[in-house]
Parts: structure tokens; sequence; C-alpha cells
């Protein structure tokens, strides 16, 4: 038994080799660093980069000089870098990955504060919190409802098309109505209605799952359209002018430094949204629900060999993310915008990149939708100050993003076992 033992860890050793994710993640970082420390900190001014603590220009502020700033950041970058690429253990890979990401930023943004025209050369935090939250509800939203179907064996491309048809319908009948309460319940069956067709299709018809989403996707983008048309545009003080939730403001907790103000003065979809997270999070992994749908997604036909109705926790999980998606894509017509054509944008396949960047965990895709929510809000302030990047790319950034993520950070991910797996009783 021992000599069979050897030559298998000898050969692990080979296959693993010097460049492991580690290094190579580290390699990259470093390389980061560099142009960071060289390129950011040559085009930094010698200006203050203030850092408000407020939504204006005036109160409590860090500031820093915008050249130190931008290469101070830089060369802990590198150093975080060249920590990773010289092998630092497994269990410090994230905390030395989110310190070298967050300095690469800080420099980043030192350079861009710093060279801001006089009047502008500042950041409000509180504005850019707030921000980041706002823009990530949908994708907050949207990841949910993709690891309730996920993590039952079931493939979720069609959170596009269940965010757009929660916000039509939300728009649509709050309108109508003239609550919102009303048009937040016709959201969320909205969504259901299309999470229902995939179940449907996917569990009971055996189609494939992907090429289902993308249809559902296509099907909302055109029965939506042309409702918009036929309703909206003809008529839009009757049927696209929904009422809006107003904030909430809760007392004590909206008076905390910088976090208060973003996020405890909000409106319903805020708090629904973290508590969501929460609540499916402890679901999922401390009760019987959550053990049989982890179950149904990795291994169905021992799930069923022990008393689980597969297809059945299928569909109702299926249905149940559509109910999330559906209240996600109120957050728009309910609370911000009125409803325009294809109004989601592709936020439904970013949120999907953040079920993925957060490894299937509701916890995972809450911090994943605010790193995207944070690029898309850093685009936003960057054409504010008038930066000298091309808008093309600022409006490019969110996605960008999305692909370095997906692509360059997450490394090796292992989706459910049974993801997209059609399960035939035998």
């Amino acid at each position: 038994m021992s000599t069979t033992a050897v030559p298998e860890v000898a050969v692990t050793a080979v296959d693993e080799g010097f460049w492991t994710r580690v290094r190579k993640t580290g390699a990259v970082l470093l390389g980061l660093g560099v142009l960071a420390t060289v390129l950011f900190g040559a085009l930094a001014t010698g200006q203050q980069a203030r850092f408000t603590l407020s939504e204006t220009e005036g109160g409590a502020a860090l500031e820093i000089n915008g050249t130190v700033g931008a290469i101070l950041f830089g060369i802990i970058a590198a150093a975080a870098g060249a920590a990773l690429l010289a092998g630092v253990p497994k269990r410090w890979f994230t905390l030395v990955l989110g310190v070298g990401l967050v300095a690469f930023v800080l420099s980043f943004l030192c350079w861009q504060v710093s060279a801001a025209p006089e009047g502008r050369n500042f950041m409000p935090l509180v504005n850019v919190v707030r921000g980041t939250f706002i823009l990530a509800l949908p994708l907050i939203f949207g990841a949910l409802a993709g690891v309730l179907c996920e993590r039952s064996g079931v493939v979720n491309v069609a959170i596009e098309g269940q965010l757009l048809m929660g916000a039509f319908s939300g728009a649509l009948f709050g309108s109508i109505s003239g609550s919102v309460w009303v048009g937040l319940v016709a959201a969320a069956i909205g969504g259901a209605l299309i999470s229902l067709l995939l179940a449907v299709f996917a569990i009971r018809y055996l189609v494939d799952q992907v090429v289902m989403g993308i249809v559902l996707n296509l099907l909302a983008v055109g029965v939506t359209g042309f409702l918009y048309e036929r309703l909206m545009q003809t008529d839009a003080t009757k049927y696209n002018s929904a009422p809006r939730f107003s904030n909430w403001e809760i007392p004590l907790l909206k008076d905390i430094p910088l976090l208060g103000p973003a996020l405890f003065r909000g409106n319903i979809f805020l708090y629904v949204g973290l508590l969501l997270v929460l609540v499916i999070h402890i679901a999922l992994f401390r009760t019987r629900w959550g053990l049989r749908t982890r179950s149904v997604g990795e291994h169905p036909t021992a799930a069923d060999t022990l008393g689980v109705k597969v297809l059945r926790l299928r569909y109702r999980n299926v249905i149940m993310a559509g109910l999330v998606a559906g209240v996600g894509g109120a957050s728009y017509t309910l609370a911000l915008y009125s409803f325009t054509k294809n109004m989601i944008g592709g936020k439904g396949f970013i949120a999907l990149a953040a079920l993925i960047f957060g490894r299937w965990s509701p916890t995972g895709a809450l911090l994943a939708a605010l790193f995207f929510g944070f690029a898309d809000q850093l685009a936003t302030y960057l054409g504010a100050i008038g930066s000298s990047i091309p808008s093309q790319f600022l409006a490019m950034l969110p996605y960008l993003a999305t692909i370095l993520a997906v692509a360059g950070l997450v490394g090796k991910v292992r989706a459910p076992a049974a993801d997209g797996k059609p399960y035939i009783k035998g």
C-alpha cells in the first residue's frame, strides 16, 4: 500500500509546480502595484486628495497628497503581490489579495481626485457608499435568485428576464392602482411567471436550461417592449407613473458616521435585500430545507432514495427565485425610474457573474454584487469630476470588472454537481 501512495504524492507535486494559482495571482498583483506606483504616481498632482466623510465637500475628511498617496498605495499593492508570489499560506490568501486590490484602487483614486479641477478634487464617501448599494440592489436580488435555482440543480440564465418582467409589472400595476404595495406584489408575480416557464420547460420537458434561459430573456424583452409601446408610451400618466417608496430612516443607526446615512436612510428594497441575504444564508446552511436543497443540487438520486421529492423541491425553489428577482426588478420602477424598454441593460448577467464570483453562497453573492456596484458607481463619479479617462471606457468599467472577477479572481470554483442536469426519476 505504501509503495503506491508515494508515486501519487510525487505526481501531485509535479502537477502543481511552482506556478500555483496563488503565485500567478501574486505576479499579476505585483505588476499592477508597479504600474500604480510608476504611472499613477507620475500622473497624480501635488494637490490634496480629499475623501470627505459626508455628502459634500465640507465636514471631516481624510486628506493625502495626491502624488504621495498614489505612490504609497502602489507600493502597498506591489508588496501584497510580492507576498503572494513568495507563497503565503493559503489561509492568508484572501486577506493579502484584498489588501492589495484595495491599495491599487486607492492609488488610482489618489491620482484621479488630485488631478480633478479645483472645487471637484474631493470624493464624498457617503455618496459613493450609498450609490454602491443602490446600484448593487438588483444584482443582490438577481444573485439570490440564482442561488436558489442553482443550489437546487437548475441553471438560471433567465435572471435578466425575471428582473425586467418585475420592473415592468411593478410600473404597470403600480400606476394603474396608485399603490406601491400592489406594484410590489405584481412585480414579484411577474418575475415568478418567468421562473414558472423556466421550471416547466427545464424540469418537466427537459429542455436545455441555458438555451431556455436565453429564450425567456428574449421573451421578456419582446413582451415588455411591445406593451411599453402600446400602453406606456401612449399614456404614460396612466400606465407609467407608479408611486415610489420613500426612504425609511432608522433612529440612532442613521447617525453612524459614513455607513449610517448610506445604509440606514434607504428604501424598503435595501432593507429587504440585506435581510434576504441573511435569511437565505441561514435557511440554506442551517435548516432541513437547506440540507434538502443542497442535496438535490449535488446528488438528486441519493436525495430521492431518502424520500426527498426532488422535482417538487426544484419547482418550488425556482418559482421562489422568480419572486425574489421580481422584487429586485421593482427596485428600479418603484424607487428610482419610470419604466423604459430593456431598462435592466445586462444587469441580470452581471448578477449571474456575482453568483459565480460569490461561489454560490448568499453572503458571497452580496459581496460580489457590492464589488460590481462599486465599479458602476466609480464610473459615475469619475464622469462627474471630468476624468481624463474616456467616457466610453468608464461605461465599460462595470462589465470589465465582471470579466476580470470571474476569469481572474475567482480561480477554480465548482458549481453544484447536478447543476444543469435534468433529473429523470427511475
